[in-house]
């Protein structure tokens, strides 16, 4: 189980077995920290035993405060405070934290295992228990190793994946599988020979926006000028942190505003030139690779830049299963996974960007959906319904088909089919968490049925967000850090790097940026029309105009073209209507349709082709 990990922890391994409890772990050790065999894991101390994924940044100001306690300590390793400072304060040692997490740590004496995940989900963390039998892991795959190991499909999960292009926490592909959620303890005590297992939260994004909202009003007293420099920084303080390393590192450059302000303030901070790394693509509508050359040519980085084809996404794409461990739909993992290999040549750590886009409003949907949103709340209720009733009465494919006919005449409406679809559900909701919920999916509710797997579990129900904010941009923020941040973004990064044993940090997720994010008003992150525009009058300073001021871009993959041409003969096979009907999980019929209309321009079905097609991958390396 343990060496099914040996990519995300090359530089050793070790076990912890402690028979009397039938209680065993193991580590695979990627070395950041303290390189000696000193920091080696699993790390025992007294009554305790721990492994651990992950950097707590902030280390030796906690181990100072300890040693004025009476501690010693016999590592300069991260690993060994966390052991020490449970052993302090117990439960309440992760507000101490800033970093990324996951750990266990075994008490021999109370009989008791202890799981943690960071606040908010960076290291991934899966639980198992069936039958008397409970496992933990940073990775899905250690699981299939174990004999006892029961894998059943969860329906449900599969249609939230269809639905999103991810899994949930705490949902998995399997049964009796759960993801730890974000900013939770898992307890899980032995008493005879029974567990008891409880899931403790230490910290939510709803709790921190609450205590945010006082920040606020001290905001909104101050000058422009004076919270654009208390931002600076706060960045600068996080983005520092995240350079501690006893090994070489370099930074994630797309070109854009994040990665691009992370590189202009540690470069700022820098004495010798940062090693940057970028992808890029031929097709010139995907490419943003010229616009991070010129930053880092601004900004005289050691710069890296390599161009993707389809023949290496062939390659990668064969390798995206035993990545991900289940079914995972964002194609951006792709890129990803390039960066990280072609990085990994040249350093053992690399500093992402995420998670800016969730805190100062990046994303070009926020503007649009939120403001659609808006404008059908303020609809008075029997226009609405008239107008559901009117869309109801045409079916789907009417609007497809009319659209097909008159497209010469109008400008390009990608999807327009889905959308129709998504308009008539969000008229149904007249509360904004079903309506933003329903406008974020890929998949719809219909889309499910068709491929019969008809649910009503969606985001909206199990994510248990407590706060619903009045103002509509704060809501976004919440609903995504708690969702598509940590289920897509941080599990494709994680995955992606640590397949080529490369350690990927999140500067933007330090909780001391959160905090302040989350109590900088909306109005100060969009402004004059530009998305994120208090990272933008940072960036103003250090960079000229043309290199911030740009249409956002995202990191896409040309997926449409690839499969129209260069890798049309994968969908032909794992989406051949007779494998798909042998199978008996999924409608051939309606994925026969869908594949006829793409090949026939019909209709584009790039999500609903690609979600099928990324599933039908994963089951045959995990479940057939």
């Amino acid at each position: 189980m343990r060496d099914t990990m040996t990519h995300g922890g090359p530089d050793d391994a070790g076990n912890f077995i402690c028979k009397r409890s039938g209680f065993a772990i193991g580590h695979r050790r990627l070395s950041i920290l303290d390189l000696s065999e000193k920091a080696k894991q699993p790390m025992e101390w007294q009554n305790y035993a721990i492994v651990y994924n992950g950097e707590v940044y902030n280390f030796r100001e906690i181990r100072e405060e300890l040693e004025k306690r009476g501690y010693k300590f016999f590592s300069d390793s991260d690993t060994e405070v966390i052991l020490k400072s449970f052993a302090e304060w117990g439960y309440d040692m992760v507000h101490k934290f800033r970093g990324m997490w996951a750990f266990s740590i075994w008490d021999k004496k109370e009989n008791k295992l202890i799981l943690c995940r960071d606040r908010v989900g960076v290291k991934p963390l899966y639980w198992y228990f069936k039958d008397g039998l409970f496992m933990f892991s940073s990775e899905l795959k250690a699981f299939h190793k174990h004999p006892k190991f029961k894998k059943h499909l969860d329906f449900e999960a599969l249609s939230l994946y269809f639905q999103y292009g991810y899994i949930p926490a705490p949902y998995s592909i399997f049964k009796d599988v759960k993801k730890l959620k974000p900013g939770h303890y898992l307890e899980v005590k032995l008493s005879g020979n029974n567990l008891n297992i409880k899931e403790i939260p230490y910290w939510k994004v709803e709790w921190e926006y609450e205590r945010s909202l006082y920040k606020r009003k001290e905001i909104e007293k101050m000058s422009e000028d004076d919270i654009v420099s208390e931002l600076e920084s706060v960045l600068i303080d996080g983005f520092k942190l995240r350079l501690i390393s006893d090994v070489p590192l370099g930074i994630f450059l797309s070109g854009g505003i994040d990665s691009s302000i992370v590189t202009t303030l540690l470069q700022k901070e820098s004495s010798s030139p940062l090693k940057t790394f970028t992808i890029g693509f031929y097709e010139k509508s995907y490419n943003e690779a010229q616009w991070a050359k010129k930053v880092a040519n601004y900004l005289e980085t050691d710069h890296h830049e390599l161009y993707l084809t389809p023949k290496d996404a062939v390659e990668i794409i064969q390798k995206l299963p035993e990545m991900y461990d289940e079914p995972f739909g964002d194609s951006s993992g792709i890129p990803t996974y390039l960066v990280s290999k072609f990085a990994k040549q040249h350093v053992k750590v690399a500093l992402s960007a995420d998670g800016g886009d969730e805190q100062f409003l990046g994303y070009t949907r926020y503007w649009k959906i939120t403001k659609y949103i808006y404008s059908l709340s303020k609809l008075p209720h029997v226009f609405k319904g008239s107008l559901f009733l009117i869309l109801s009465a045409f079916d789907n494919m009417f609007f497809t088909n009319a659209y097909f006919k008159l497209k010469p005449l109008f400008p390009v409406v990608p999807e327009l089919r889905r959308k129709m679809i998504k308009l008539k559900e969000i008229l149904k909701h007249n509360d904004l968490l079903n309506q933003y919920d329903t406008s974020v999916k890929l998949l719809t509710l219909e889309d499910n049925n068709s491929l019969g797997l008809g649910t009503n579990k969606n985001l909206a129900s199990i994510m248990g967000l407590e706060i619903i904010p009045d103002e509509i941009h704060d809501f976004v923020t919440l609903f995504d850090i708690k969702s598509y941040l940590v289920d897509d973004i941080l599990v494709k990064v994680d995955r992606a790097s640590m397949a080529v044993s490369l350690e990927a940090r999140e500067p933007f997720l330090d909780n001391k940026i959160l905090e302040l994010s989350l109590a900088i008003p909306p109005y100060l992150k969009w402004k004059e029309e530009k998305s994120k525009w208090i990272l933008r009058k940072i960036l103003y300073k250090y960079l000229p105009k043309e290199l911030i001021d740009r249409p956002k871009h995202g990191f896409g993959v040309p997926i449409y073209e690839w499969f129209k041409q260069d890798l049309k003969e994968l969908y032909i096979h794992y989406l051949n209507p007779e494998r798909i009907k042998k199978q008996g999980l999924l409608n051939h019929k309606t994925i026969k349709n869908w594949l006829e209309n793409y090949y026939s321009n019909k209709e584009e079905n790039t999500w609903r082709l690609w979600l099928i097609f990324s599933f039908e991958m994963w089951k045959e390396r995990w479940y057939e």
